[in-house]
């Protein structure tokens, strides 16, 4: 019959600070949601992520139907794949569904339920699946013809996740971390000192 399949959604919150979390999670979803927000973070420069916006924005990550419990470290690639969506403005293409852990040290480690989530994922009309590499030999667990209806990505590290996940094209870009305008500081996209810093000097 097979599994459910979970959605997960984030927002920026500007002049907000770390993540907020919501939707019923337990303590291993929510350890993953702060893992995959501290890996973007220490490779920003990698995925072409200001660090800035990690300081300057606080991040809110829901998934929905709230009144059901969740927990477990198989959400880990998908949470990752919504915050970089959010920080990169490329969107998660949307004929994608994915599982498996990750490691803080950029890893993506196998998880359960195979079988179960992939025929979630069919029914519910998803055609391509990003799936551990170490979960390669439960593949054979589904059935033929499923599998012959589906995509299937092997990945082993979040990296690779990303590339199969996010569309090349940024669509929504991101808002700029916001300028300091301390006393003489000059605004970077206009070149131009703010009146308050003038007033500064003046004095």
């Amino acid at each position: 019959m097979g599994g459910q399949i979970l959605f997960i959604e984030a927002t920026l919150l500007p002049g907000g600070a770390g993540l907020t979390i919501t939707g019923q999670l337990g303590e291993v979803m929510q350890e993953s949601a702060r893992a995959a927000r501290s890996y973007l973070w220490s490779h920003a420069s990698e995925f072409g992520i200001p660090p800035e916006m990690f300081k300057s924005y606080g991040v809110h990550l829901h998934v929905p139907a709230g009144a059901i419990p969740k927990d477990g470290p198989s959400a880990g690639v998908a949470i990752t794949a919504a915050l970089a969506s959010l920080m990169t403005g490329r969107r998660v293409s949307h004929n994608t569904s994915m599982t498996g852990e990750i490691t803080l040290s950029g890893l993506v480690f196998p998880v359960g339920g195979i079988k179960e989530k992939v025929l979630a994922a069919h029914r519910a009309g998803i055609r391509r699946i990003i799936l551990p590499s170490r979960n390669e030999a439960d593949i054979e667990e589904i059935p033929a013809e499923v599998r012959a209806e589906l995509e299937i990505v092997l990945v082993s590290r979040i990296s690779e996740v990303l590339d199969a996940a996010l569309e090349k094209l940024v669509a929504n870009p991101p808002p700029p971390p916001p300028v300091n305008m301390d006393a003489g500081a000059r605004n970077p996209a206009t070149g131009q000192t703010p009146p308050e810093a003038l007033r500064v000097r003046e004095k």
